[in-house]
């Protein structure tokens, strides 16, 4: 502690995930006393799906992080529906950035960017879990414990980085987060991984959907592959996610023709992901949140690296700036709050009303439906496949995907498809209303069944579709 200020740093970044050594490598990068707190010592593992786009690629560049962390090229992607693929497409380019990413373990990724915070002057405390903090006219004050004793640590001002169960956001908040605003995932490592290096594979299947699962080659015949889905899946799940990945492991066309002789490489984990980025603020007095803290997982894919990395670069921006002036308030760190909705925020309360709605898997046939007529209209149209299948990759804003031409081309692919699977015309046969009735009488049944849960659906649709409205006017 410094005898004359009385503090510990100027920050204090809770979590040494890519968000929080991100904000410290760039805090400290422009002059500020930064303190980085972790739980855990490096290296060490974190359960994720280890893809690292070409946005957080060059915010990696920007900070210097190269060695180590190159990864295993991914430049192709395939979807596969019940095993028969869809569609194999390349990654596309957009904002004049390559559409190839790379898959990266993070026990890689993670201490490479610990290593860059310290190089550029950041102290980093590891074995230290805070519980709880307050703030005051003059600082933050944490409790923490450390190698079994507690202690006090104070700066002025505070960056939660503290992942999807943040302690510090908690705080921010006044209660926990919703259980709607959650996904959860299961990941392994599997050896002897057939196919190419080079292609990442999404397979989703209508017992498991809104699921899916995926394979990302770590090179070397191996791969990083795990199944998420929302917490809150309407009706509820019926097995335990590592039952569900073993399952399509073993019985998916698509998965097994990869894992079929491939071996499970230590054990299955998982970990819950925040999606309720752009309905909280990510700022308090002397606060503010970044990456997963903040909820700023795509809810469509469950990407969060890069978010992550972009959140941590504009707080550390407008921190850096509070930090000069003196001003630390939730007033002056508003501008941090303002850039997270309007680059990050807005897109994903688009894409959780997608998410809300298929999370009712009563409609499971026309939800896969829908995405067969999606990816076969994308295979013909250009323009449509850069933004369907760009907003999927996490390379292209959620928003490009719900202007009102998109919406109105998925609406005509999406209505035409019904057509050809009932026949093409009534004349022909009754399969469309023989398809819509199954898709009424599997919803009736479920509401008879489980009023509660599809009241709960229902009213989470509205609260999607309200929040995504009023974020569109409040930008207008």
């Amino acid at each position: 502690m410094n005898a004359r200020t009385g503090l510990d740093a100027d920050v204090i970044v809770v979590g040494a995930g890519p968000a929080g050594a991100a904000a410290a490598a760039r805090l400290a990068g422009a002059g500020a006393d930064v303190l980085l707190v972790d739980r855990s010592r490096f290296p060490r593992d974190k359960v994720c799906g280890d893809f690292v786009g070409p946005v957080a690629r060059a915010e990696l560049d920007a900070l210097g992080v190269r060695a180590g962390v190159e990864g295993n090229p991914v430049d192709r992607a395939a979807l596969y529906v019940d095993g028969e693929e869809l569609i194999t497409y390349a990654l596309p380019e957009y904002g004049g950035r390559p559409g190839a990413g790379s898959v990266v373990p993070r026990v890689q990724l993670d201490d490479a960017i610990v290593a860059a915070a310290r190089r550029a002057g950041a102290r980093v405390l590891e074995e230290t879990t805070v519980s709880s903090f307050v703030c005051d006219a003059d600082g933050v004050e944490l409790s923490a414990r450390s190698g079994g004793s507690a202690r006090r640590l104070r700066a002025r001002a505070l960056v939660g980085a503290d992942g999807s169960s943040s302690t510090i956001a908690r705080a921010v908040r006044g209660a926990p987060a919703s259980r709607r605003d959650f996904m959860v995932a299961v990941r392994a490592y599997y050896d002897g991984v057939a196919g190419p290096a080079d292609r990442c594979d999404l397979a989703f299947r209508g017992d498991s959907f809104p699921g899916y699962a995926w394979i990302f080659p770590t090179a070397g015949g191996t791969a990083n592959v795990g199944v998420g889905t929302l917490v809150a899946t309407y009706p509820a799940r019926a097995h335990h996610l590592r039952e569900l990945l073993d399952g399509l492991v073993r019985r998916d066309p698509a998965m097994r023709a990869r894992l079929g002789s491939a071996s499970l490489r230590g054990r299955v984990a998982g970990w819950p992901l925040a999606i309720g980025g752009g309905r909280t603020s990510p700022v308090a007095d002397r606060v503010v949140l970044v990456g997963d803290a903040a909820g700023l997982v795509n809810p469509l894919n469950g990407e969060g690296i890069q978010s992550a990395l972009l959140s941590a670069r504009w707080a550390a921006q407008t921190l850096t700036a509070c930090l000069r002036s003196g001003d630390v308030s939730r007033r002056a760190l508003r501008g941090y709050a303002e850039l997270v909705h309007r680059e990050l925020g807005r897109d994903m309360l688009l894409a959780s009303v997608v998410v809300r709605a298929i999370a009712n898997r009563a409609l499971n046939p026309l939800w896969l439906a829908m995405l067969r007529a999606i990816v076969a209209r994308a295979a013909v149209d250009e323009r449509y496949a850069l933004a369907t299948g760009g907003v999927v990759a996490g390379v292209v804003p959620a928003r490009m995907a719900f202007t009102p031409s998109m919406l109105a081309a998925t609406a005509t692919c999406v209505a035409a498809a019904l057509a050809r699977r009932a026949g093409g015309t009534l004349a022909r046969g009754p399969g469309a209303a023989a398809f819509a009735a199954g898709c009424v009488a599997r919803v009736a049944t479920e509401t008879v069944r489980r009023p509660q849960d599809a009241a709960a659906w229902m009213a989470d649709v509205a609260r999607a579709a309200r929040d995504a409205l009023g974020s569109a006017k409040g930008d207008a």
